[in-house]
Parts: structure tokens; sequence; C-alpha cells
């Protein structure tokens, strides 16, 4: 693995991680721009990334960007979107209700029709962000943030395409475990999920899963590369203060009875899987794939060499899902598609 360099959110005026952030909003160039919206009540923060020479005046196409699980906006999500407003989209990266920058309580709840309907509500937004062509809205959703893309994607019909990179089914990896490696305890976390929604009910502490610090040397011993180098990622090089990897193990009610898949066939516009040629989390881009059946108009583009966490900061990883991402969104987001 190529060695990502830590990367100082203190560092950089709108706390973005990753190589190439902009620093200052300059005209003529590509600028980002902090806002906040409410969603069910909840505010909601979010980045809006604008291309180079934006005149509101104008109208481009237009992107929304779902982050992993446990990500945040200034991390992988804001790469891609500030990569796609430089060739030409508004581009929005918002932190999920519950976690990050916006609110919602108790923190770290990832269910998935919370996360379903942050991305509903984010092409609410950009939809009447000045100079959005709400006719040419693209949906871009990264590991946790593309399963739940794909989801969304089945029945909101403003995204006129749909692409994932790293694609993490939530559901199938909640409930048999990653690389299906915890069938045999199902029923036992199932239990531990409902005792702990009990306890939350009967007004007690809010537990969590993922909730622990690992050393270097623990998590080496990690037996999936996903969660090794994920750690690494989101603990060591690329950390933010809002980004946290833990979720409330009542989450698990929820989790375990979703599957990213159900229903895929209800995805009829044109779709996009990227994934890691050697990421061992490949498995489950390939299902989605394979039961994408309401669309003919598809491609699984495997990146040679690069595992999962890789294609979120390695520049020539970034550049080979660039270089399927700008053609495919250039095809299909155009005037008066269905």
């Amino acid at each position: 693995m190529t060695h990502a360099v830590a990367a100082d959110y203190k560092q950089n005026p709108f706390t973005l991680v990753y190589e190439g952030a902009i620093t200052k909003n300059e005209p003529g160039k590509v600028n980002i721009h902090p806002v906040n919206y409410k969603l069910n009540d909840l505010p909601i923060v979010a980045n809006v990334y604008t291309p180079a020479n934006y005149d509101p005046s104008q109208k481009y196409p237009a992107i929304v960007v779902a982050h992993p699980n446990g990500g945040v906006k200034e991390q992988v999500a804001g790469l891609y979107a500030q990569h796609l407003a430089q060739q030409g989209y508004i581009a929005i990266a918002a932190d999920a209700a519950y976690q990050g920058g916006s609110g919602g309580q108790p923190r770290q709840m990832d269910k998935p029709a919370y996360r379903i309907e942050d991305i509903h509500g984010m092409a609410d937004f950009i939809t009447r962000y000045p100079g959005a062509d709400a006719d040419r809205l693209g949906l871009l959703g990264i590991c946790g943030g593309g399963g739940y893309s794909l989801a969304a994607g089945k029945t909101d019909k403003r995204f006129k395409s749909i692409a994932t990179l790293s694609m993490f089914n939530s559901g199938r990896v909640r409930r048999n475990g990653y690389m299906d490696s915890q069938l045999a305890t199902i029923q036992d976390r199932l239990l531990q999920a409902s005792h702990a929604r009990a306890q939350e009910a009967a007004g007690g502490a809010v537990t969590y899963v993922g909730d622990v610090q690992l050393t270097d040397e623990q998590i080496a011993a990690l037996p999936f590369e996903l969660y090794r180098q994920g750690l690494v990622y989101y603990g060591r090089t690329h950390v933010h203060p809002n980004s946290n990897g833990r979720y409330t193990t009542s989450s698990l009610l929820d989790l375990m009875r979703w599957d990213a898949t159900d229903q895929i066939e209800l995805i009829d516009k044109p779709l996009l899987m990227i994934a890691g040629s050697k990421a061992d989390s490949l498995y489950m881009s390939e299902a989605a794939f394979a039961k994408s059946t309401g669309t003919t108009d598809k491609e699984l583009f495997k990146i040679d060499g690069a595992t999962h966490i890789e294609t979120y900061w390695v520049p020539e990883y970034v550049d080979a899902a660039m270089g399927r991402l700008t053609p495919f969104f250039a095809r299909t987001l155009v005037s008066g598609r269905s």
C-alpha cells in the first residue's frame, strides 16, 4: 500500500483533510461554500463546491455526494466533490443527520432510513441552489454512502444517473459480518441490539459498537484489510474531529433487517459502480451489480491494483475513478434526458 501523508484539519480554514483541498476561495476558480439547512427539523451542515467561473445566472449539472459510514464531508466525499466541481458540476457533500457536524440525538445513529433521507435532503437543497439545473442531477455514493445511494436511487427519480465508489452494503455486513464471517452469531447480536434499545427506552445509557481505540499493533492484527486500512485512514492520516466510526448498538435493529440490494431492480437509470480490483469489499459491488436488472446502461469498473480505502486518497486511483466518473456523468446528465 502507498503510504498516506497525515493531513491536519487545523491547517485548513474549512477543516478539509484531503490532498489538494481548497484553502481559500478565489475568483475564477473552484470554490467551496459551507451551508446549512433543516431536514426533518434537524440542522444539517454541508459544503457546496462550485465550478471555476461559476455564474449563478447560468445552469450547471449538479451531483450529490454521500459520505462513507463514520465519515464526514471534509474527507473523501469532499475530495470527490471538489474533483467533480473541477469538471464543471455543482457538488454537495453533507454530514449525515446524527453524525458529524449535523444535529440529532443520540449521536452516531446509523439507521438506513435516516441515511437515505439524508440523500433525498441533499437533492432537495442542491436542486434549489442558484445555478443548479434540477433536470441534470447525479448521485455519487462512497462506501456505506454507496449502499445508501443505491437505495435512494431506487425511488428518487430526480437522480438521472447513479454512481458508487467502493460500495459497502451496511445491512449485509452488520447482519452477516464482513465477508459473511459472523453468520453464526446473528441471533446473539440481535438480542444485544434489542437489549440496547430497551436500555435507551428506559432512560439508560446509549451503548455503541466500535467504541474502542486500537493500538497500531492491534490494527495490524485485524483480519480484514478494509478495517486495517480504514482505521489508519480515519484515525491516523485523515483524522477529523467530527468523524467517528462508532454507531449505536440499537441501530442494528434497523441495519440487520435491511439490505442495499432489496428491490434494486427499481433502478432504471444509468449505473456505474467502481471498486478496487484488490478490495476485499469487491464482493458487495459484484453482488449489487448482478442484481441491478432494471437498467441495461450499467458498468462495473475495477480499478486495477486498488484496495477499498486506497480509492479514497491514492492519487492514481482517484484519477482512475474520475477517469470513469467524468465521461459517465457527462453522458448521462444532459439536458432533456428523462
